[in-house]
């Protein structure tokens, strides 16, 4: 009999809800249109890159993931662990949301890593779990036996959230079929509970092993350079053993060393934060401004948490002013970044002292800067406001020159015209991605810093995933989340601590059939009648002038002057003269309106075509934030 504890049962339940919940989404512009496309490239591309069936992995075994098709200058036709669980965690979340297809892929993908787990190669074997650190395999599943920054350590980490990311849909399928009984054969539905429990546990169970025993030890960072202690690999390892403890309880066994020793990983932590951003590694003489910690903020998003400092979540001032910080390094590195402002996006790289290759922007990076922000505004709208700091000032300021610190509820103008700014800021991410993309849509691993012309590896799988992460971000498309709301406990001392690891092999011979269950059902959520749209404009009037909006419905005033809307003045200055004002109007409609100038009975209307607004009648969406200039 399959029995789940309460906290099992809000957790699951919970996670659901966040799989499908969808912010607002405003009319098409040429970035969603690209971005429809390019999701659809990119998908097929990824496909591409899996044996044995992928037509760019000739020779690979079923399920394992190619890092790219190239195989000279760079040769990265080879496996890593750490790129394969960052991409099929992606493919992860496609299939939660009906994309079946992928299913038999994910499940390659798992069989291929419990083989992989058993492969002894140069960093050691399963017995004592070393070998688990090795970074690439070639893609016959064999060792590499070349030279290489061993061991790397973030691989099993990375491993088991995805493992575990799937784990989740199966336990919410048996929960819901359970819960909402469905007409399903009950046998059916304890066996993918079975599936979770004896397919998939035991490799998910190595790794946290190896998590336990071995994250205070040093390795390889994630660009496989430098030797030491890395943010990225230490954040991507607490959210393993977090989240591998409530996944081990919710399927009836536990994971000790995971509640031991995750304290202890969330203390180290605090060490690479500086007082004015987060440094990369705690070893290895550089200036520590590097986008592994982009990547490692966005790899611990977790949207049941608030702006947490102590787990970096993408909206805390730590994560913000880092933000900040590493975009200031790159602006003037580049010469494709000649002639933007401080308040426009630029292309990214690894780190400012890398020569790799030249040391160009990476697509991955400059996708990550773009997707934590994304992460960000997801985590504003469900907590219902934004809090600046000291610490974030200069963040806003950048975006949001008369930005002050407070807190902003999500009723008021301010916090639109700072999430309005946000956005702007994080699609300028994506417009550079969108302009140096080939034209067949295809994604290097990096793009030329003089130019934009691809270099490097070509049609690399990571580039491929990173852009439909951040996509998926911009649809307020959140992951599951992975611990509980409010901010953990940090120990006020920090210890050297570890756990004996135990590990066995995980053999998968087969898997049971899978189907007809439901993939991301939503949960109930009535869609508004009516939106508070905040118009805002900015116009330049004398003494007695009024700003009025007019348009096509009622609450507009039927294309009256008279009965327009009437726009407040209060935040006027002569820099910044925005006049503005809140109406509601009918959800799922579309309006048409112009501005108008008023004073002692005459009118003047501003010039050009009718401005369109569509109002969406969206599960959530309550408000809308417009921000223009008079014409």
């Amino acid at each position: 009999m399959i029995t789940f504890s309460i906290v099992s049962q809000f957790f699951i339940l919970g996670a659901l809800t966040f799989w499908v919940t969808h912010g607002p989404r405003t009319k098409q512009s040429d970035l969603d249109s690209w971005l429809s496309s390019e999701a659809n490239i990119a998908r097929t591309a990824v496909l591409n890159l899996i044996g044995d069936d992928g037509k760019w992995a000739q020779g690979a075994a079923a399920g394992v993931l190619v890092a790219s098709p190239s195989r000279s200058d760079p040769d990265y036709f080879f496996t890593w662990t750490r790129d394969s669980s960052l991409v099929v965690r992606t493919l992860v979340e496609m299939f939660r949301e009906g994309d079946s297809d992928l299913l038999p892929i994910i499940q390659a993908w798992i069989s291929s890593q419990a083989r992989v787990q058993g492969v002894e190669n140069p960093s050691g074997g399963l017995d004592d779990g070393q070998g688990l650190g090795e970074a690439k395999f070639t893609v016959d599943e064999t060792p590499f036996s070349g030279s290489w920054g061993r061991p790397q350590r973030d691989g099993p980490a990375l491993r088991a959230t995805t493992m575990i990311e799937f784990g989740w849909w199966l336990l919410v399928s048996t929960l819901l079929c359970w819960t909402l009984k469905l007409r399903i054969d009950s046998l059916q539905s304890q066996g993918y509970h079975q599936v979770a429990a004896n397919l998939v546990w035991p490799v998910i169970r190595n790794d946290l092993s190896y998590v336990a025993q071995y994250w205070n030890q040093s390795g390889f960072d994630l660009w496989e350079e430098l030797y030491g202690r890395s943010f990225f690999t230490l954040s991507v390892s607490y959210r393993a053993l977090v989240e591998g403890n409530l996944f081990s309880r919710s399927i009836g066994f536990s994971c000790p060393e995971c509640v031991s020793q995750a304290p202890q990983v969330l203390c180290l932590l605090q060490s690479f934060w500086t007082g004015r951003f987060i440094r990369s590694n705690l070893d290895g003489g550089r200036s520590g401004k590097d986008s592994g910690t982009l990547l490692g903020i966005n790899c611990a998003f977790n949207p049941r948490a608030g702006c947490d400092d102590a787990t970096f979540q993408p909206c805390s001032a730590r994560a913000l002013a880092s933000h900040h910080k590493l975009m200031d390094t790159f602006r003037d590195l580049y010469d494709i970044n000649a002639d933007r402002s401080q308040d426009q996006a630029v292309a990214i790289g690894r780190y400012p002292e890398d020569q790799y290759s030249g040391g160009n922007p990476w697509f991955l990076c400059t996708l990550a800067a773009a997707e934590q922000l994304y992460s960000a505004i997801y985590q504003w709208n469900r907590l219902g406001s934004i809090t600046i700091t000291q610490v974030s000032l200069p963040f806003f300021q950048n975006l949001h020159p008369s930005a002050v610190p407070g807190t902003y509820v999500s009723s008021t103008e301010i916090y639109y015209q700072l999430v309005d700014a946000v956005r702007t800021y994080a699609d300028g991410f994506m417009r550079i991605v969108k302009r140096y993309t080939s034209h067949n849509g295809s994604l290097s691993e990096q793009f030329s810093r003089r130019d934009g012309s691809h270099m490097s590896a070509y049609d690399l799988a990571w580039s491929y995933s990173s852009l439909l992460t951040a996509n998926r971000r911009r649809n307020a498309i959140a992951p599951s989340p992975w611990g509980a709301p409010g901010t953990p406990s940090v120990p006020p001392t920090c210890s050297a601590t570890s756990v004996q690891g135990t590990y066995s092999a995980a053999t998968i011979s087969a898997w049971p059939p899978i189907k007809g269950f439901p993939i991301a059902t939503p949960m109930p959520c009535e869609a508004p009648s009516l939106v508070s749209v905040t118009f805002e404009v900015t116009a330049s009037t004398v003494w007695g002038e009024d700003i009025r909006a007019v348009g096509s419905t009622l609450d507009l005033g039927n294309w009256d002057p008279a009965k327009g809307v009437a726009f407040h003045a209060d935040r006027y200055t002569s820099s910044q003269p925005i006049w503005y004002a809140t109406v509601k109007l009918p959800a799922g409609q579309s309006f048409v309106y112009k501005y108008i100038r008023t004073r002692d009975g005459e009118v003047v209307w501003e010039g050009g075509l009718n401005r369109q607004l569509d109002t969406p009648a969206v599960c959530g969406t309550k408000s809308l934030y417009r921000r223009e200039a008079w014409r």
